[in-house]
């Protein structure tokens, strides 16, 4: 199976900046929205967290700003989920063209299973893990994205 695609849209003009492109934060929106769809994928809908008080918590994100991105543009977000535990979820976003094979930004996540009472951790229900490996199975034989586990630093002084 190949990555899902969990959200599509058109850039709208509210979201270019004064070199034509998309801004720096409508690419997370565009990803936030991407994580929305998947939770709602895994079972995990707003009237699920309404009945459970669970929900899932952004512990760490990494964007990647690959290619330009302009006006009016329809473009897709495609998912991988890379690994997962009791309760955190780790995965792949990668954004492209309508149809088209160029990632223009990767957004690496990790999520938390979360406890809306606390806050805090709580293990996904047997039914949510029942959907992530079936997620994984499907996705064994894609390639690690090219762009997770990466660092921020600048090379050491000499």
């Amino acid at each position: 199976m190949p990555t899902l695609t969990t959200y599509q849209t058109r850039i709208l003009p509210e979201w270019v900046d004064y070199n034509g492109h998309l801004r720096d934060a409508f690419y997370l929106l565009i990803f936030s929205y991407a994580t929305d769809a998947l939770m709602d994928q895994l079972g995990m809908d707003s009237q699920n967290r309404e009945a459970s008080g669970h929900s899932l918590f952004t512990l760490e994100l990494h964007l990647n700003y690959l290619h330009e991105v302009k006006l009016d543009a329809q473009v897709e977000v495609r998912t991988q989920i890379i690994g997962h535990d009791a309760k955190r979820l780790h995965l792949y976003h990668s954004l492209h063209l309508a149809g088209g094979d160029k990632e223009l930004a990767g957004n690496e996540q990790m999520l938390l299973h979360v406890d809306l009472a606390g806050p805090r951790s709580a293990p996904f229900t047997e039914q949510t893990l029942g959907k992530l490996k079936a997620l994984l199975t499907e996705q064994s034989d894609l390639s690690p994205p090219a762009y997770i586990g990466r660092v921020i630093a600048l090379p050491p002084a000499r």
